[in-house]
């Protein structure tokens, strides 16, 4: 029960980020996109480091060469997400915008669901060492804040009020909830961690390589460069750093 209510604090610190936006909405768009492209360098770092500093060694000590399908598994299952259900990326011109506002929450519920049942799953592997599961928290955090600003911004657009654009985003938001709880009790069943967090590390691997970095591709200039440089080190630095930390 203990490692329950540890969870479920961690999705409910990860659902409130989906409220982040209202803190930039009144910046200049210059600003909000230099801050939003750091965040996205550090969130890459992390989630990169999370999937091989932490998800994969614990995935290959418990199933080995079989883990690795089971990357390969969480790599397309993210992408086929993405493809057919995560249309944030739609151009705004091809988009009838009311039904891009739905759609995008209805993708938003979908991702925050499975990010909860990995973070359950990741605690509960964990066996009473935290490590695991309060790194994967802190990489999915670190992937949230770009994402829900984004978000945000995507709903104001659509027609909706700021009020409801952050009403409606947050609703979205605790479906990590109800995927933590189910998370849970499935990690009890025989088996089930051990596909999870590999799973979670193809996840992880993809929304960094294909989501993240072609972002970071578009800035050319030498000192954009050094700065994504630095904050994808520091994300991956930090995530060693914790594995050190909780004795991992």
């Amino acid at each position: 029960m203990n490692d329950l209510i540890v969870i479920l604090v961690s999705v409910t610190t990860v659902s409130l980020i989906s409220l982040t936006g209202i803190v930039f909405i009144n910046l200049k768009e210059g600003l909000i996109k230099r801050v939003l492209m750091g965040l996205v360098g550090l969130s890459s770092g992390t989630l990169l480091g999370g999937a091989f500093i932490h998800l994969l060694p614990e995935a290959y000590e418990t199933n080995q060469i079989t883990a690795f399908y089971y990357v390969i598994a969480g790599i397309v299952a993210f992408f086929v997400t993405e493809k057919f259900l995560y249309w944030r990326h739609c151009h705004e011109e091809e988009c009838p915008v009311h039904m891009f506002v739905y759609l995008n929450l209805l993708g938003d519920g979908i991702h925050n669901f499975i990010d909860g049942m990995i973070i359950a799953a990741a605690y509960v592997l964990a066996g009473g060492n935290y490590q695991l599961g309060f790194a994967t928290t802190l990489a999915v955090i670190f992937h949230e804040i770009p994402q829900e600003i984004g978000d945000f911004g995507v709903l104001i657009y659509g027609g909706l009020t700021k009020k409801k654009a952050l009403t409606y985003n947050f609703i979205s938001a605790l479906t990590a909830i109800f995927g933590a709880i189910l998370g849970y009790f499935l990690s009890y069943v025989q088996g089930i961690s051990a596909f999870l967090i590999p799973f979670a590390a193809g996840g992880f691997i993809y929304i960094a390589a294909t989501d993240l970095m072609p972002e970071m591709h578009k800035k050319f200039q030498p000192s954009d460069s050094v700065v994504q440089l630095i904050v994808i080190l520091l994300g991956v630095g930090l995530m060693a750093y914790l594995k050190t930390a909780f004795g991992g």
